[in-house]
């Protein structure tokens, strides 16, 4: 028993439209050609931006409220103008923290679907080279105490002989 296909109102394109086989092409080979640090680095550029642009817009529009709240001799018409105004940078203020909010669940998100595998043998490298950091700079440290030691327990002679 064949079933029915499923209704739905989600459109289905046919076929490919031929306006943008060459520049989708173009743009396929130059994605190719960024290796995988520089596109991770600038999705990561992308990102911080995204941010800082809607962290500057609630802090200008804080700025704006504290501004536009201060109590002097104002007409009806100033009073409603400014009440206007603060509506508008409240409504702004919300829109911004409600994209800091999207930005946050689209993050998080990238993060729970990403290759775990990846992530922890990143983070096994850099253990690994932090390691061999310490190993190098406990050497270090050795050699450095044994010339101090060396050069004070002569200095010491010099000055027993003396």
């Amino acid at each position: 028993m064949q079933r029915p296909p499923i209704a739905t109102d989600f459109a289905r394109p046919s076929a490919l439209p031929t306006a943008n086989i060459r520049s989708s092409q173009h743009g396929a080979a130059a994605a190719l050609d960024i290796n995988s640090e520089a596109y991770l680095s600038q999705l990561e550029e992308q990102w911080n931006l995204k941010i800082d642009e809607q962290v500057q817009i609630l802090v200008n529009n804080m700025v704006d409220l504290v501004d536009i709240a201060k109590i002097g001799n104002k007409d009806q018409f100033r009073v409603s103008q400014e009440a206007f105004q603060a509506e508008l940078k409240a409504e702004s203020m919300v829109h911004a923290a409600s994209s800091l909010l999207s930005l946050t669940h689209s993050l998080k998100l990238m993060l729970l679907l990403s290759d775990e595998r990846e992530i922890a043998q990143r983070r096994e490298e850099e253990v690994k080279a932090l390691r061999q950091e310490i190993d190098e700079a406990k050497t270090r440290a050795v050699e450095l105490w044994k010339e101090l030691s060396a050069s004070g327990s002569s200095s010491a002679l010099n000055e027993n002989t003396a």
